[in-house]
Formats: structure tokens, C-alpha cells, sequence
């Protein structure tokens, strides 16, 4: 393959678009699968049987050998279970084969997966539907069909049937609001994804030596080196050319499986970079995410190298994200949130984005919950990602548009038809675009999309965009209420925006989120500062959080109280494994490998002593004294965070793991690396933060 076509030769062999299956399917059944696909209609033994046939004989022209049912169960990972292609005729000779039905629906062993106490263990029958709008793909020898996951009660257990539902919910309110804005040409909404993904490369043989990386993908010890990211020399700096083959590699797997990668580059971190997508449904942009994931790992392995995904695998330097830009658009091209040229009079996007205002600001404990994890908790509000609190930014220009509708004085210099002035002949002065960026925001509009910040980088993009879409729909619901009972729907939709803008205006903030001065502000306007995820959960558990899903028929009330569990289920869990990780790690490595220098350094005392060399003899005795003392203190914080281990707490209460647990492990910490700074390098027990930052 030249490097000229890498591109338009591997972008998408081992994926099974539906450009493909028109050439290799009859024309009638072809048109059948597409209203299928586009219109829900229902899916005949028949029409299934053919393309399935169709499936097999291609996937094994790439090599493959099974087929398997691939899903995302609740554990915020994918599950498969593989089955070959071989079967039996009727004369009991080996075919190769896929029917149908096996296509459609697979069987798989529900009671291993978390179920939040909806299922008992016995009760171990789970399905698996071909999910139709999601295409199939090749890897590592065999045929991967997308599903969704049901228990046999009917019981939705997965990350994507939410999302499926709310992106059909959303997608019929959305049309119904053009409608009645007078637009009668589109006949679909489309949700639209694009997902950045930040993350951590490290030497494989330093990352065997770190049993705290190993088993929680972060350190739970190490000191800083001294130079971390003070300069700000790693973004977007050049690529190291171990990283540079990395990357290549990863782009050409993406590419096959049709990932549509775009962007790579150094991030602020040393060792961290990112990699982004273009946009695609967002669906499949989901799938293709968790996908993503997968093979970043499996390629940094052939590299000899470890992803981390973590959100904080060092403490003291930037922790990694997944930023979800995220845009509506209908099948006729028109981008909903794409202000235009006069977004006064843009009367589509002026309700959409006032839409989004209403949501964000009504339910904006919601969003906050769809960014728990136990890692993100660590990184939120530390100047390298946005606060706990929920804001939006749209910028001055079009906040004060808004403000102009909804009567309030605008203080903005519009900057639309002005030129940058580079100052440089042979230079064209381009035009500026009408705002500035705020990499500070949670939420921010970035000039037709909006970027949501706050996701941590090892989470699923369906709980998130499934949230979106449902804030979405219930101000959507009340739009549509408003707009049908009036005469003037014209005049109605302007008051609408008015309205919104006057009652929810205050989750608008278009400066640094960073600061100090802005969470006082945010107090006083009344936003939430939810920092800790164990005050989430006591918010999730309202009626009113149950209801909205449950009123738009997005889950279930069991469904709802399931997907929340083994969210906290999962923090719990995760805490206390790091907990008992960093015990280990300070009773096996750290404690024997202090215990032994000051071993050595008493034996360095007597040959002093031998030499009457008093003042070297003081500063060996002052080590000595100092090191034994911190053991000390080691040695007893250890046995108190055992103790706390122990309680059963710890397997609970989320706020006992979070404020009691990790304050104790914090403090377990501190000691160690205090120690660390005072033995030598080449005499300490596991890799520094030096060696994994910079062993690349």
C-alpha cells in the first residue's frame, strides 16, 4: 500500500457500510434494510437470512473465523461472546455458516453483569439485539455486530438502549419544533457527535513495576520531579518518534474499522497527548469511542508502551479528559446550532440554543452525574478542567443577541465583517470570527456545536449524550406546548426565547471558570458546586430525576435506580481497590525498602565513627532519626487506613470512601513521598515519576 492511498485504501475495509451492502444485496431487499435503518419498519426472517449470508462471506474474505454479539453492558466496557461460522449440514458435513436468526438475536449469560439487584444470580438468561443502525465491522479475526443487551424480563441493561431511545425521542420533538416554525422540507433530526480523547503513554516494563498503574491505572504514590509541566514545552510540541509510530499505527487500525480519526498531538502533560475524531451520529460515535479505546491499548502494547485512560494517573500534573462536542442537524444539512450571518433573525437556532439553556440550567445535577468517576473526582476544579459547577458559555456577541430578544442591555463591540490585522506583507488579512474560544467552560459554544468539557477520559459517551438529548426533549416538550397553543408562532417563539433568557440566563458565563472570584459569583447566582460525587448521588435519588426519564420513556423506574447503583457501585469499588493496592504497596515495597537504607546508613555510622568524622557522623544520625520517625508514621497511618479497609463502609457508602478513605490514603501518601525525596533514587523501591513521565 503507498503512502499516497494509505488513506483511501484502508479507510474502512473492515467495516460493512451500507454503500457496500447495496452492491452485494439484492435491490429489494436492500430497500428493505434501508427502511429498516431509517424508518424502524420490522425485520423478516427473510430480509435477515440474506444478510446475513451477505455478512459471513465478507468477513471471511477478511479473515475472519467467528461472529460475535458486541455490546456495552453496564460496566461502562464493551462484552462479546465469539461463535465460529461452523456448522453442521444435513448430511453432517462441515459449512460455514449465519442464519438469520442468529443474526438478529443472540443469548448471553446476564447474571455476571452488573444488574443493581433487578436479577438474581440464577437468573442468567440475557439477549442480545442486532442493533441495525450501528454497522458491522472485522477485528482480530472476527465479525462484530453492535446489540443492545436486554435481561429475559425485558429489563434494559446497557449503556446504549438509553441512548437509542433518546435519540429517537429528541429526534420527533425536534420535528415537531421546526414544524411549527414552519419548516417542511426536513423529515429527520440528527444528534451529531465528535469526542476528543486525552490520553497517557508510558513504558511498558516501568508500568510492570507499578503494581498501583497496574491494577488501578493510576499512581498512588510518587513525587513530582522537578520539572513537570512548569515550561508548558509539551503541548503541541514535536512528536517523540516512538510516540510518532504509535500514533501512525493507531491511525491506520482506527481508520480500518472506520474511525474517521483526524487530529493528534502532545498535551500539556509530559507523556500525554490527545486524538480526535470527525463528527458522525452520534451512535455510532459512541460505539466508535469504546471501540477507540480498545484498540489504543492493543496498539501501544505491539509499542512496547501502556494508554493510560485514567483521569489522574499523576498527581500534581493535568489529568486527561473526553471532550463531547455535540451539534443537531436535520437530513436536508441545516446545523441547528449554526448561528449564521444574522442569528438575530436565525429563529431555528435561537430556540434550540435557548432550548439547551433550559435544559442545562434546569438539570444541570444530571450532567454533573454523567461525569462520576472515582478518577474524575480527582481532576475537576484542579486548573486543568472545568469546576463542579455547570455553566455555559455562548460568548459576548451572541449572549448579548440574546439579551437584545429577552430586553436587556448588551455591553459587547460586535467584531462580525472585522479583518485580523497580522501586520506582515504577503499576508492575508483574514476575517475574525465572531467570538473568542473559552477552554475554561463546561459547556461552550464553539461557533456551531456545543463542547461539553467536564467527561472523564475513560467513561462511555452514551450516559452523557443520553442526558443531552433528554434535557433536550422536556424543553423541547415545553416549546412545543407553548408554539401550539398560539396564533403568532412567529411572535410566540421570540417570546419563548425572551422568557428562557430572563428565568435561566444565570447559567451563562462567558469568563474564567478557574477562578476563585467565579465560584463566589456562582454561589450567589445560585448554581450548583456539586465537588464531590457521593452529593450527586443524593441528588440522582429524587423523584423528579426518576420521573423525567421515566415521563419520556427513557428508562424504566427500575431501569433508572439500576443505572444509577452501578455507577456508585463502581466508585465504591474503585476506591477501595486503590485503598488496598496502596496498603500492599507500602507494607511489601515502600517499608522494606526504607527499613533497608537505614539499615545501610547504620552501617555507613560505624565506619564513621571508626574515622572520628563527627560532623559527616551528625548528618548520618539526623537521616537516621528523621527517616525512622517517618517509617514510624508510616507504619501507623498504613494500619489505620487497614482499619478503615475493613468497615463495612467501605463497600456502601460512597461519602465514607471519598471524604474518610482518600483522606487517609492521602495522608499515607504524603509520608511516602516525603521519604522518597530523602532515599536515592537508585535505592528506591519502584519507578519514580521521573523515569515514567519522561521514558518515553
Amino acid at each position: 500500500m503507498s503512502s499516497n492511498n494509505v488513506i483511501e485504501e484502508s479507510f474502512g475495509c473492515h467495516v460493512l457500510t451500507n454503500d457496500k451492502l447495496k452492491y452485494m444485496l439484492q435491490k429489494d431487499t436492500y430497500i428493505k434494510y434501508m427502511n429498516i435503518v431509517l424508518n424502524g419498519e420490522a425485520l423478516s426472517i427473510e430480509v435477515a437470512d440474506e444478510i446475513a449470508t451477505v455478512m459471513k462471506n465478507w468477513a471471511i474474505s477478511l479473515g475472519a473465523t467467528h461472529y460475535a454479539h458486541w455490546f456495552q453492558p453496564l460496566t461502562g466496557k464493551t462484552a462479546a461472546k465469539y461463535d465460529s461460522f461452523l456448522e453442521l449440514d444435513k448430511e453432517g458435513h462441515f459449512i460455514t455458516d449465519l442464519l438469520g436468526t442468529e443474526l438478529i438475536k443472540g443469548e448471553s449469560d446476564a447474571s455476571s453483569f452488573p444488574s443493581g439487584g433487578l436479577r438474581a444470580t440464577f437468573e442468567a438468561r440475557g439477549y442480545t439485539i442486532w442493533d441495525v443502525t450501528s454497522p458491522v465491522f472485522v477485528k482480530e479475526h472476527a465479525l462484530y455486530i453492535p446489540t443492545i443487551f436486554y435481561s429475559y424480563n425485558d429489563e434494559v441493561l446497557d449503556k446504549k438502549t438509553p441512548l437509542l431511545r433518546s435519540e429517537q425521542i429528541l429526534g420527533t420533538y425536534a420535528l415537531k419544533t421546526l414544524r411549527l416554525l414552519g419548516n417542511t422540507t426536513s423529515t429527520r433530526v440528527i444528534s451529531n457527535v465528535g469526542a476528543e480523547q486525552e490520553y497517557f503513554l508510558i513504558d511498558r516494563d516501568l508500568y510492570n513495576k507499578r503494581k498501583d498503574i497496574k491494577f488501578t491505572g493510576r499512581t498512588l504514590l510518587g513525587k513530582m520531579p522537578a520539572k513537570a509541566q512548569e515550561d508548558e514545552d509539551h503541548y503541541f510540541a514535536y512528536l517523540k518518534t516512538k510516540v510518532e509510530s504509535y500514533m501512525q499505527d493507531l491511525d491506520i487500525e482506527l481508520w480500518k474499522l472506520g474511525i474517521p480519526a483526524k487530529t493528534k498531538h502532545n498535551e500539556v502533560a509530559p507523556s500525554q497527548h490527545e486524538l480526535a475524531p470527525l463528527y458522525t451520529e452520534v451512535n455510532i460515535a459512541c460505539d466508535n469511542n469504546q471501540l477507540m479505546m480498545e484498540v489504543m491499548k492493543k496498539v501501544a502494547k505491539k509499542h512496547n508502551m501502556v494508554c493510560l485512560l485514567h483521569e489522574k494517573p499523576f498527581d500534581g500534573v493535568a489529568g486527561s479528559g473526553k471532550h463531547n462536542n455535540w451539534s443537531l442537524s436535520t437530513d436536508d444539512g441545516i446545523n441547528l446550532f449554526k448561528p449564521g450571518k444574522d442569528p438575530e433573525h436565525n429563529l431555528p437556532f435561537l430556540i434550540f440554543t435557548s432550548a439547551l439553556v433550559r435544559g442545562v440550567d434546569k438539570h444541570s445535577d444530571l450532567l454533573r452525574f454523567a461525569t462520576v468517576t472515582s478518577g474524575n473526582d480527582l481532576r475537576l476544579g484542579g486548573h486543568e478542567a472545568p469546576p463542579c459547577i455547570i455553566s455555559m458559555f455562548l460568548g459576548n456577541e451572541l449572549e448579548d443577541v440574546f439579551k437584545k430578544i429577552a430586553g436587556v442591555e448588551g455591553s459587547f463591540d460586535s467584531v462580525s465583517d472585522k479583518k485580523m490585522n497580522i501586520g506582515v506583507k504577503g499576508h492575508q488579512n483574514f476575517m475574525k470570527d465572531t467570538q473568542d474560544r473559552n477552554r475554561t467552560s463546561p459547556f461552550a459554544f464553539t461557533g456551531n456545536k456545543f463542547e461539553f468539557r467536564m467527561l472523564p477520559s475513560s467513561i462511555n459517551l452514551y450516559t452523557l449524550n443520553t442526558i443531552i438529548h433528554l434535557i433536550m426533549i422536556e424543553s423541547l416538550n415545553y416549546i412545543v406546548d407553548r408554539l401550539q397553543k398560539a396564533d403568532d408562532k412567529i411572535k410566540e417563539a421570540y417570546d419563548i426565547v425572551k422568557d428562557i433568557m430572563l428565568e435561566h440566563n444565570k447559567v451563562l458565563f462567558n469568563g474564567d471558570n478557574y477562578s476563585n472570584e467565579w465560584i463566589e459569583e456562582a454561589k450567589e447566582r445560585g448554581l450548583l458546586n456539586l465537588k464531590d460525587s457521593s452529593d450527586v448521588f443524593d441528588l440522582m435519588k429524587n423523584d423528579t430525576n426518576e420521573e423525567l426519564f421515566v415521563k419520556y420513556g427513557i428508562l424504566s423506574r427500575d431501569e433508572f435506580n439500576l443505572q444509577v447503583d452501578v455507577i456508585k457501585n463502581d466508585y465504591v469499588s474503585d476506591v477501595n481497590m486503590e485503598a488496598k493496592v496502596l496498603c500492599e504497596m507500602i507494607e511489601q515495597e515502600i517499608l522494606p525498602c526504607v527499613y533497608n537504607y537505614i539499615n545501610e546508613l547504620s552501617n555507613i555510622k560505624i565506619n564513621i565513627t571508626r574515622t572520628n568524622k563527627k560532623l559527616k557522623l551528625n548528618e548520618v544520625d539526623d537521616k537516621i532519626v528523621n527517616l525512622t520517625n517517618l517509617s514510624n508514621e508510616l507504619y501507623k497511618n498504613n494500619n489505620e487506613l487497614y482499619e478503615l479497609i475493613a468497615d463495612k463502609k467501605m463497600m456502601e457508602d460512597m461519602s465514607y470512601c471519598s471524604k474518610v478513605v482518600r483522606e487517609k490514603m492521602l495522608s499515607v501518601r504524603k509520608i511516602s513521598d516525603t521519604i522518597e525525596g530523602i532515599i536515592p533514587k537508585d535505592k528506591w523501591a519502584i519507578p519514580t515519576y521521573e523515569d515514567i513521565l519522561y521514558g518515553i
